[in-house]
């Protein structure tokens, strides 16, 4: 039910903290796994890495921003690997600026890697998926800041919440070509983009609202999205939104 063997995936962002995590978890269930980015250094890392636990990864290097490029990717990924079966959204970038002092220029950066991208790969991987005529999985990586938003992160919060409307828009558009179309909303993890707003004040925050009182580990997400990505597991799934939070979600007061 979980074996994704014979299938190819793309994840874009595939290079970071949570990305990385989820690209070896496809690999481990048998997917042949392309891990696109920006930063190829760490790219080629990932793909070693899933190389030497005895699966298959490539690199391709693209700004998730522009449609050009990613379209380059796809065929890069269609001679390498045949087909796109999965396709995981995982760009993100953040910041803490108050919003009375936010800058357009800000804005449109952080919704353009949180937000554009989605709507960019979608647009290019999912019509591919819609072509083969086979069906496939779309993994739309929001935020636990999506619903309710967050304090000190204003456009972050702004941008996953337009994840999870589209990821519900794509659900409903692709759904008779047999395109799934799901969100994970992770809750606290060590990823890069949030790094910089915890300070010793907001970890304890964080903790106070969340049951399990711990951060969540990168591998904890992989069943999740080896579930999504799986035809046989999840095939009535789709426009979900799926916590992975440590009962953050849970809590009121």
């Amino acid at each position: 039910m979980f074996n994704l063997q014979d299938t190819v995936s793309v994840v874009i962002g595939g290079n970071g903290v949570l990305g990385s995590a989820m690209a070896a978890a496809l690999a481990e269930a048998g997917s042949k796994v392309a891990v696109v980015g920006r930063d190829m250094e760490k790219a080629r890392v990932v793909c070693e890495q899933i190389e030497q636990n005895g699966g298959t990864a490539v690199s391709f290097q693209a700004d998730a921003t522009k449609k050009d490029e990613l379209e380059a990717v796809l065929d890069q990924v269609l001679q390498w690997g045949g087909r796109v079966d999965t396709l995981i959204n995982a760009s993100g970038t953040n910041s803490t600026t108050p919003f009375f002092d936010l800058e357009m220029e800000e804005w449109d950066r952080i919704m353009d890697v949180n937000l554009k991208s989605v709507v960019l790969a979608c647009q290019v991987f999912g019509k591919k998926m819609v072509e083969q005529g086979s069906g496939g999985s779309i993994i739309n990586i929001s935020s636990v800041s999506s619903e309710p938003p967050l304090s000190r992160v204003f456009t972050y919060s702004a941008s996953k919440a337009g994840v999870n409307s589209v990821t519900q828009f794509l659900a409903r558009e692709l759904a008779p070509h047999n395109v799934r179309v799901n969100a994970i909303i992770p809750g606290f993890f060590p990823a890069e983009q949030n790094k910089k707003i915890l300070s010793p004040e907001r970890v304890e925050s964080i903790m106070k609202h969340t049951p399990m009182n711990r951060f969540g580990d990168p591998a904890e997400l992989k069943g999740m999205v080896v579930y999504l990505a799986s035809a046989k597991a999840s095939s009535f799934v789709t426009g979900a939104m799926m916590r992975v939070d440590g009962g953050f979600g849970a809590m009121t007061i």
